[in-house]
């Protein structure tokens, strides 16, 4: 049996452009995800009960379960109550937002709670309200210790994403067993995808630690 290096080049224009969908749908599902997070995990750490408890359900229900369920809970069973179906790209967007979401606000919970106490506390005793410190103050500050875990839930997403093939929709993965289906080109298309896949993780890794680098020098200034 040979590596059939022509089918690769063949396949990798439909792949590469099933690639630029994958980084599309975790670009809108980390971005979505990101004000999610935001607001939940303030949510969390909030004085108002209600808000809290709505928070922590939230995020439990949805770490605690897996994202394939949700994809075809969103794609699927939702629109036996709406009445009307889904496009397959809306519903990997919605599901992966609502999934990652989820997960950032854990991520803000966690850089929120990292910040001295002192900080809320000194704000507070001039004047700023719970959230006027928290958005003025404790939040900026935090920003920059929740950087490395966010660019860790991108990578995850964009593999994550390859979920979304479940439902019909054509970004890499799905564009990969598409070829295989007409071509039997198993080794071969598979290992592109995962090269594919490789590249565009160790490229986000890379950005973030030039981010990290970047700000922790602003920091020390």
């Amino acid at each position: 049996m040979s590596f059939n290096f022509q089918l690769i080049v063949d396949s990798l224009p439909l792949l590469l452009s099933g690639a630029l969908i994958t980084i599309e749908i975790t670009a809108l599902a980390v971005g979505i995800g990101f004000f999610i997070g935001l607001c939940v995990g303030v949510a969390r750490l909030s004085q108002v009960k209600l808000l809290k408890y709505m928070a922590i359900i939230y995020a439990d229900t949805i770490r605690g379960t897996p994202l394939l369920i949700q994809i075809f809970l969103i794609y699927f069973a939702l629109p036996m109550i709406i009445g009307r179906q889904i496009d397959p790209f809306a519903a990997a967007v919605v599901a992966c937002s609502i999934n990652s979401g989820a997960y950032v606000s854990e991520i803000f919970r966690a850089g929120i709670q990292a910040i001295d106490k002192g900080q809320m506390e000194a704000a507070r005793s001039l004047g700023l309200s719970w959230w006027q410190a928290m958005r003025f103050v404790v939040l900026p500050q935090a920003f920059s210790k929740i950087l490395p875990p966010l660019g860790n839930e991108f990578i995850a997403m964009l593999k994550d994403t390859s979920l979304v093939s479940v439902i019909g929709f054509e970004e890499l993965t799905r564009r990969g067993q598409l070829i295989i289906a007409k071509t039997y080109g198993s080794f071969e298309i598979w290992s592109t995808v995962a090269l594919i896949y490789l590249v565009m993780t160790v490229s986000i890794s890379q950005l973030v630690a030039f981010l990290e680098k970047r700000n922790s020098i602003h920091d020390q200034r």
